[in-house]
């Protein structure tokens, strides 16, 4: 079978065909081809809507497969809502409901929406399905997503958290507990989604019951360019004062903040660099980023009534040796220790990095969204008898 992935930003169409079994295996390399398609309804682009970007990627497809067909579509959206709570089969309800979803993601879902119409009028008898960011948090306890905010912030506007990164998530909960041979309806671990946008989840019986983002991906941990947790007075007395609107609010705190703020650079790597050359305010956003994650690590091992693991995941949770260290070397008071050999390996391959008397394993598992994307596009369209 032949899935295509698709990924719809506001302005952009990033996508993936991806070979899968009948049976949820992948060939050795199940990667046929990718791309990207970018600036979207920018004037000049050439590009007006994402009808016009599928047309690209249709014209790519056709060249590179060979005569091959999609026998199938799967569809990363940010924004399930408390609608989704599990991967759904498209039809046009469902776009609708995705539409109707666009104040939590305004960003997001209306692009997504374009997308899947987009799909749906050139391919009308492809099976698509959706797979939400939200969809995996949507487990977690009331006393958990609940903001203490008057009641019809909740009821009439749907103020609560949600959480997101979900996908990533989910699939390495499953082999976290594979590769420490615990089965997952029993297992209890930290896992921390570190990229560009950063997440922790606190998974209890194999499920999400608390997450670092919350109705938007801004809360939590320090980010790229997100700040992460603010006290909100800062922001009223802010915008209250005239020093900048709602609006200039917002792009500061998505855009300008978090590692940028703080160091005047948003990647990892170089914030890194920067801070072992000597660089003082490198030093300090990799101090503030690190003990942000780990008041985060120790709150969730309270919540899941003991961690059976602690699992970093994603382009920094994967790649950054130093960051790691610098996380997990507060952690101590929980009796972790980790090999700062097998630290510094590098491994596509999930891999156990903590020392055999740490209290807690701690593990460096690799994500792929679009792997789990496919798997599950494949395995709804078969349970509705599509493929």
């Amino acid at each position: 079978m032949l899935i295509l992935i698709i990924n719809s930003g506001s302005s952009s169409l990033k996508y993936q065909v991806r070979e899968i079994h009948d049976d949820g295996s992948e060939p050795d390399q199940p990667i046929l081809t990718k791309g990207l398609v970018e600036r979207i309804g920018v004037p000049g682009s050439g590009i007006p809507d994402h009808a016009a970007a599928l047309e690209q990627v249709d014209a790519h497809l056709e060249e590179v497969l060979a005569g091959r067909t999609i026998d199938a579509a799967g569809h990363r959206v940010v924004h399930g809502g408390e609608r989704f709570s599990a991967p759904a089969l498209v039809t046009m309800e469902v776009i609708r409901a995705i539409e109707r979803l666009a104040p939590l993601a305004p960003l997001h879902n209306p692009a997504a929406a374009q997308g899947l119409r987009a799909i749906t009028a050139r391919w009308r008898e492809m099976p698509q399905v959706v797979v939400f960011d939200t969809s995996f948090h949507q487990s977690m306890p009331e006393e958990a997503w609940r903001y203490a905010l008057p009641d019809a912030l909740y009821t009439e506007h749907g103020i609560r958290r949600y959480g997101f990164h979900g996908t990533s998530h989910d699939l390495v909960t499953g082999v976290a507990a594979q590769t420490l041979g615990i089965e997952r309806d029993q297992f209890r671990a930290v896992v921390l989604h570190l990229g560009n946008g950063a997440s922790a989840t606190a998974i209890r019986d194999g499920k999400s019951v608390d997450t670092s983002m919350g109705y938007t991906p801004l809360a939590g941990l320090v980010m790229g360019t997100r700040s992460g947790d603010v006290d909100p007075s800062v922001i009223t007395q802010l915008i209250s004062r005239g020093i900048y609107t709602a609006e200039q609010m917002d792009h500061l705190l998505n855009k300008e903040s978090g590692l940028l703020g703080l160091s005047g650079n948003a990647d990892m790597r170089e914030v890194v660099e920067a801070a072992e050359a000597g660089d003082t305010a490198a030093r300090t956003a990799l101090e503030v980023a690190s003990y942000r994650l780990a008041k985060y690590v120790g709150g969730y091992h309270v919540a899941v009534d003991g961690a059976q693991a602690i699992v970093f995941t994603a382009g920094i949770g994967e790649n950054s040796a130093p960051f790691r260290a610098a996380v997990l070397d507060r952690l101590g008071a929980l009796g972790v220790q980790y090999s700062a050999e097998l630290n510094e390996q590098r491994s596509g391959e999930p891999r156990v990095i903590s020392t055999p008397d740490s209290a807690i394993p701690v593990l460096v598992v690799p994500t792929d969204e679009e792997q789990a994307i496919g798997a599950l596009t494949l395995q709804v369209a078969q349970q509705h008898g599509k493929l």
